[in-house]
This record gives C-alpha cells, sequence and structure tokens, in this order.
C-alpha cells in the first residue's frame, strides 16, 4: 500500500480523479481517500497548511499502519529562476527511498533533484527568496514536508518528496499571502479575496494566468504520482 500526502484538496484534485474505486473513511478522526492504481492500493491523506495541523494529522494517519512508502506531493515556490512554474523537484535532502528509482520513472516529465525547504510561512518578495536561497542552498521551499519527514522517520516508512513548483521569483503569487490563504482558518477567506481583486482590478490578469498555469502543475503532478505508483518495486 502507497500513501500519498497532499496539503489541500486543491493539490490533489486531479490526481484523485486517476483513482479508481475510491472511497472515503475515518481513521483516528481524519479523513481518508482510498482508491487504486493498477491494483496497487493508494491512501490518500490531506495534512492542512503548516506545522501545528500537519504534525497532528500525520501522527494520527501514521498510528498502527504500515505503507510500502508515502509520497509527500504538493505545490512549492521556488527561490530561484532556474526553476519554472510547473517543474517538478524531488527532495534529495527529505527522501529516504530510492530516488534514482524515481528519477528514472519520471525522466520524461520536467524533473530537478534539489533541496527543499520547509518555511513557516508563505513567501511574497523576491527578496525574501534570494536570501533565503543564499543562506540554506534550498531550490524551492513549502510548509509540512519537514514534518511529514519526522512522522515518516518515527514509523519507520520510506519517504519520497515530491513537489510541483507553482511560483517563482519571475512568476510570483497573483496577491499577498495573507489575502490567498489563511492558515488559522485553514481556507481562503473569499470576501478578502474578492474585495483585493475588486481593489486592485490591474491584478486580474495576473490572478487568470495563475489559475492556469497551476491547473497545468496540478496536471503534471497527478500524472507524475500515477507514474510512481505505477513503477516503484512492491
Amino acid at each position: 500500500m502507497i500513501a500519498v500526502t497532499f496539503a489541500l484538496p486543491a493539490e490533489s484534485s486531479r490526481f484523485l480523479r486517476r483513482l479508481h474505486n475510491k472511497s472515503r473513511s475515518d481513521h483516528n478522526g481524519i479523513r481518508i481517500v482510498r482508491g487504486e492504481i493498477e491494483n496497487r492500493t493508494i491512501e490518500v491523506l490531506h495534512t492542512g497548511v503548516g506545522e501545528k495541523i500537519c504534525r497532528q494529522r500525520m501522527a494520527s494517519f501514521l498510528q498502527d499502519r504500515q505503507f510500502r512508502c508515502l509520497i509527500s506531493a504538493g505545490f512549492a515556490g521556488a527561490l530561484n529562476d532556474r526553476l519554472h512554474t510547473g517543474d517538478l523537484l524531488l527532495a534529495e535532502n527529505f527522501s529516504t527511498a530510492q530516488l534514482s528509482e524515481a528519477r528514472v520513472a519520471l525522466s520524461a516529465l520536467p524533473i530537478h533533484i534539489a533541496n527543499l525547504l520547509t518555511v513557516p510561512s508563505m513567501i511574497d518578495s523576491s527578496e525574501e527568496r534570494n536570501k533565503i536561497a543564499q543562506t540554506t542552498g534550498a531550490a524551492a521551499v513549502d510548509m509540512e514536508t519537514e514534518f511529514i519527514a519526522r512522522a515518516c522517520a518515527e514509523h519507520g516508512v520510506p519517504l519520497l518528496s515530491l513537489r510541483v513548483i507553482s511560483d517563482t521569483p519571475s512568476e510570483p503569487f497573483p496577491a499577498p499571502s495573507r489575502i490567498l490563504f489563511d492558515i488559522e482558518r485553514q481556507r481562503t477567506d473569499a470576501m478578502k479575496f474578492a474585495l483585493h481583486f475588486l481593489r486592485h482590478p490591474n491584478r486580474v490578469p495576473r490572478l487568470i494566468q495563475f489559475a492556469t498555469t497551476i491547473g497545468q502543475a496540478r496536471e503534471t503532478l497527478a500524472s507524475a504520482i500515477v507514474t510512481l505508483a505505477r513503477e516503484l518495486r512492491p
């Protein structure tokens, strides 16, 4: 059985469409989606965004479970412009499963192997991205993988960290992070979001472009995970 985690349903939607015989259940109080890819059982968990909720859900998810591998998937922000929106990143520093096998399986896709950094909040400015890149050597950032890796290590589950790039220094978010997502509520505040773009109509074209590229990135990520699920040795 293979586990796949995403922070939010917005990241997993294209992948969930690829699963056959889907069902939903609760395990230790958390919701799990189960399905199949070519007779391999897949369980999908949404960890939520950020340390607190991710640690809680991962602890519940892995309690008394055994998995062949856990694929930590989702979006990540690039720290340099060598990565482009829609590129895939295998996080060398967090992955404990065989990267060579994954790299061969994903060779037809735009794949990079580099370090990933988990940060406490979304990063808005190019200056901050550059500073983090210079001080850490990481190529991209997310908000959950470090805590997923800790949980996997504690339970002896091999981890493969796979992220798709959603934004870069030259292709940033279309609005400040506080507008796009409320970490405390674990959702976007629709009213705040709408008011922001009503007040800044010149940013609407960038929002439309961002939505298009995110849709393509989501599809790339889904295809990559399906490929891994088929190709990883049982």
